[in-house]
C-alpha cells in the first residue's frame, strides 16, 4: 500500500512539474522559435530582456509592485486572521467576505476595480495596481495564518498572561513566534501571486505600470518569442529565492527567540 501512495504522489508531482520542465530549457535556446530539439544553448534571450527597454521597465515594475503587495497583504491578512480568531460575531460571514476574491472571476474583479479606481483617481498608478494585487492576495495570507493560529494551544498564551505578561508581550513572545510559519508562507504566496497576476493588471495598470507577467501576455499575443521562456525562468527563480529567504529568515528568527 505504501508503494502505491508513493507512486501516486510521484505521478502528481510529475503532472504539476512537467509544464515547467518542458518550457524552462527553452529559455536557453539559440533559436528564434519555441521548438524542440534545441539547436544549441545560448543566453541571447536573457540579454534581450536586459537590453530591451520595454522588458527592462516591466522587470523594474514587478520589483516595485510585488514586494509592496507582499508587505501590505501580509500585514492586512495577518490582522484579519487575528481578528477572526476565537469567538467573533458573524465570524463565518466575515471570513467568507475575505475569501470572495478567490472565487469571484478575475474579469469581474477587474471591471469592478477599474470603475472604482476611476472614481478614486487610482487608475494607471502604482498604488492602484498594488491595491488590486493586495485584494487578491489577502485571502491566501488569511488562510495560511489562520491555519497556524488554529494549531496554537490557547493555554500557552493564558499561561504567559497568568505569569504577568502583558497582552503585547504575550503576542510578541508567544503568539507571533508560533504563527510565524503561516505568516511567512502567506507572504510567499502573496509575492508569487502578484508576480504572476495578469488580468487585474490589464484593467487597472497603464503603460508605465506594465509588469513582467503583463509583458509576457502581450508578447504571446503579438509575437511568440523565447524571451517569454526567459521571463518565465526569472519569475520562477525569483519566487523560489524569495520563498527560500523567507524560510531561512523564519528559522533564524525562531532560533534567536529560543536563545
Amino acid at each position: 500500500m505504501r508503494w502505491l501512495k508513493g507512486a501516486y504522489a510521484s505521478l502528481a508531482v510529475i503532472f504539476l512539474m512537467a509544464p515547467l520542465l518542458v518550457i524552462l530549457p527553452l529559455a536557453f535556446t539559440s533559436s528564434a522559435f519555441l521548438t524542440y530539439p534545441i539547436p544549441s544553448f545560448s543566453t541571447r534571450w536573457f540579454i534581450e530582456l536586459v537590453d530591451n527597454a520595454v522588458w527592462q521597465r516591466s522587470i523594474v515594475n514587478s520589483l516595485i509592485i510585488a514586494p509592496s503587495t507582499t508587505a501590505l497583504a501580509t500585514v492586512l491578512g495577518t490582522l484579519a486572521a487575528l481578528g477572526l480568531r476565537g469567538r467573533v460575531p458573524f465570524a463565518a460571514t466575515l471570513r467568507t467576505v475575505f475569501l470572495l476574491p478567490m472565487v469571484v472571476p478575475a474579469v469581474v474583479m477587474g471591471v469592478g476595480m477599474q470603475v472604482l479606481f476611476v472614481r478614486l483617481g487610482l487608475v494607471n498608478s502604482y498604488l492602484g495596481v498594488i491595491l488590486a494585487h493586495t485584494v487578491l492576495a489577502i485571502p491566501f495570507v488569511l488562510i495560511s495564518v489562520s491555519g497556524s493560529l488554529a494549531g496554537i494551544d490557547r493555554r500557552v498564551e493564558r499561561a504567559a498572561e497568568s505569569l504577568g505578561a502583558s497582552p503585547v508581550r504575550t503576542f510578541t513572545r508567544v503568539t507571533l513566534p508560533l504563527m510565524m510559519p503561516g505568516v511567512l508562507s502567506g507572504a510567499a504566496l502573496a509575492f508569487a501571486l502578484s508576480l504572476d497576476e495578469v488580468v487585474l493588471t490589464l484593467f487597472v495598470a497603464g503603460p508605465n505600470q506594465r509588469t513582467l507577467a503583463r509583458q509576457m501576455f502581450s508578447t504571446l499575443r503579438e509575437n511568440i518569442s523565447p524571451a517569454i521562456a526567459s521571463a518565465a525562468f526569472i519569475i520562477i527563480v525569483g519566487t523560489v529565492v524569495v520563498t527560500a529567504l523567507l524560510f531561512l529568515a523564519g528559522r533564524g528568527w525562531q532560533r534567536q527567540r529560543r536563545s
